[in-house]
């Protein structure tokens, strides 16, 4: 019988979502309760900013507490591609910035005892052709060069010690990627982004967002499904889960379902 549920929801609680209806106004509306949105709640709370987080169905629903659990380092595109369309200087800055993003997550686990298992395992990239493990090559040897970074090559002789397998054509390792439970850290995340000071409210879904003016200071009137709360600045935080109050991100964003298999020991 095939199971479709969340694993890592098995794992954790959220906590509750702040009581009450919404405020009149706060110097910052955060839209999207997951990692983003919190972190960056998080962060503004804690320099004294008033904020409140609208999400549209519960902390953490969408991808925060649906995806893998890899911290990874780099970004989708190879560092070649990136160069090519972007130069070189822009993509260190990229590459540096992926790196600084898995400390960021192990410093704020740290900062705020979050239990989720953060582990600083790395991540193996497997070749499927000959071709991919040569362009694994190319890459390691760029990003030693350019970012200062060092990556390990795994020829196909050697990867059975990896994986236990010899059906690829080779891998390469970055000791530097993670491994998290996500759900427990996105529930953690929250706890510490109440504490800091920040609002927290589900089932808000934004259906509006107009510049009116307001007491001669401008700003944002964001309305919801339980009202309207005016905001100096608004920040969209839903990826994937971008709706049509922000027509215009919506046609930059495709959501993709990723789906993770288990079964009964082969």
């Amino acid at each position: 019988m095939i199971q479709e549920s969340n694993y890592w929801l098995t794992t954790t609680s959220m906590p509750p979502p702040t009581p009450g209806g919404l405020p009149t106004s706060v110097d910052v509306v955060i839209i999207g309760a997951g990692f983003t949105g919190l972190s960056a709640a998080r962060t503004l709370a804690k320099r004294g900013a008033q904020v409140a987080v609208l999400e549209s169905h519960s902390i953490g629903w969408g991808a925060s507490s649906r995806n893998g659990g890899m911290v990874l380092t780099g970004v989708k595109l190879s560092p070649e591609t990136l160069a090519k369309r972007y130069g070189m200087e822009l993509t260190r800055q990229m590459y540096a910035d992926s790196l600084a993003s898995i400390d960021l997550v192990e410093q704020i686990v740290r900062d705020e005892n979050i239990e989720c298992n953060f582990s600083r395992c790395g991540h193996l990239e497997v070749a499927c052709k000959q071709s991919h493990f040569d362009a694994y090559a190319r890459s390691a040897e760029l990003i030693a060069k350019e970012f200062h970074h060092e990556l390990r090559i795994v020829p196909r002789s050697q990867l059975s010690k990896e994986i236990g397998s010899t059906i690829y054509f080779g891998g390469m390792v970055d000791e530097t990627s993670a491994a998290v439970n996500p759900a427990q850290y996105v529930a953690g995340l929250a706890r510490a982004t109440m504490n800091a000071g920040a609002r927290v409210y589900e089932n808000a879904q934004v259906q509006q967002i107009t510049r009116p003016s307001h007491d001669a200071t401008s700003g944002f009137q964001i309305a919801t499904c339980h009202g309207k709360v005016f905001a100096r600045d608004v920040l969209i935080a839903t990826s994937g889960y971008t709706s049509a109050a922000t027509p215009a991100l919506q046609k930059k964003i495709i959501p993709i379902g990723s789906f993770i298999i288990t079964t009964e020991q082969l």
